[in-house]
């Protein structure tokens, strides 16, 4: 079977809409991995509300998992859109985990006044949440391991496997500015097909010479991605978590920049499929 991964969110912070990132797109964070009738999302921003009208628009039941690798706004705000979840067929798999609570007691403090009208309790879908488990633990077919990486109030990176393939989700992480890389990441994605990777700053952004310093604000670079991926010995960097000061043409001038130093590069746009088989195929749907 094909491992395939589809993107339907791939801006960070904010969204983004308007006529200067329509190419990009303007969604937050949202991946969906499918091994077979296997469903695995990543991350619930505004993305996963097309994703779920998707996912109903064939009339079959929705049964998936949703990895959070943290609940900051731009990665949480899309479940209340989820259309999914007011469907009495759908059975969902909800795992994170945070500092200070459970992913449940953080989606139900996003559905209460006076924040939004209808509440967690309200949602007809079944519902089962677990924690995400440093280390290793399964869902279905895929073989999921998580790593603490860098961010203000903690975040997971993943590497999920399903049939001898390989894809790590690194988003909102952030690099040591003293130039030593992060081991960790390394230790995650090595041999990785696919490599998922914030890339919101470029050095100069990162470093104030454009703007404010960044350093401490939990992001990275699409430099300090070709860094990791070439560590790592990957298959293809896909660039992720756009800035939303990033128009379509500056993405276009990173994806070509970073190219030049790790050629298998590509950066993430909403509908873009990469299709993992006995060749790495990468296709826009």
């Amino acid at each position: 079977m094909t491992l395939t991964v589809r993107f339907w969110g791939v801006r960070g912070s904010v969204p983004t809409p308007g006529p200067k990132t329509a190419s990009v797109g303007g969604n937050t964070s949202c991946v969906e991995i499918r091994y077979g009738d296997e469903i695995l999302i990543l991350d619930g921003g505004t993305g996963l509300r097309p994703l779920g009208d998707h996912l109903i628009a064939n009339h079959r039941p929705v049964n998936a998992s949703i990895l959070f690798s943290h609940i900051h706004w731009d990665h949480i705000q899309g479940v209340p859109f989820f259309a999914p979840l007011f469907q009495e067929d759908t059975s969902l798999r909800l795992f994170g985990l945070t500092k200070e609570e459970s992913i449940e007691d953080a989606l139900r403090r996003q559905m209460t006044d006076p924040s939004f009208p209808v509440r967690l309790d309200q949602l007809t879908a079944t519902l089962q949440f677990r924690p995400v488990v440093e280390g290793g633990f399964s869902s279905g077919s895929f073989h999921i391991t998580a790593a603490p990486l860098t961010h203000p109030n903690g975040v997971f990176g993943f590497r999920v496997e399903a049939g001898g393939k390989s894809i790590v989700y690194a988003t909102d992480t952030e690099h040591n500015p003293n130039g030593m890389i992060d081991q960790t990441l390394v230790q995650l994605a090595s041999d990785a097909d696919i490599l998922i990777y914030d890339a919101q700053y470029t050095e100069d952004e990162y470093n104030g010479v454009d703007g404010p310093c960044r350093h401490g604000w939990g992001h990275s670079t699409w430099n300090e991605g070709v860094r990791i991926a070439q560590a790592s010995n990957v298959g293809r960097l896909v660039l992720f978590h756009h800035d939303p000061g990033h128009d379509d043409e500056k993405v276009a001038m990173i994806e070509a920049d970073a190219r030049k130093l790790f050629p298998e590069t590509v950066a993430a746009r909403e509908s873009l499929q990469l299709r993992l088989n006995a060749n790495l195929d990468c296709k826009a749907a």
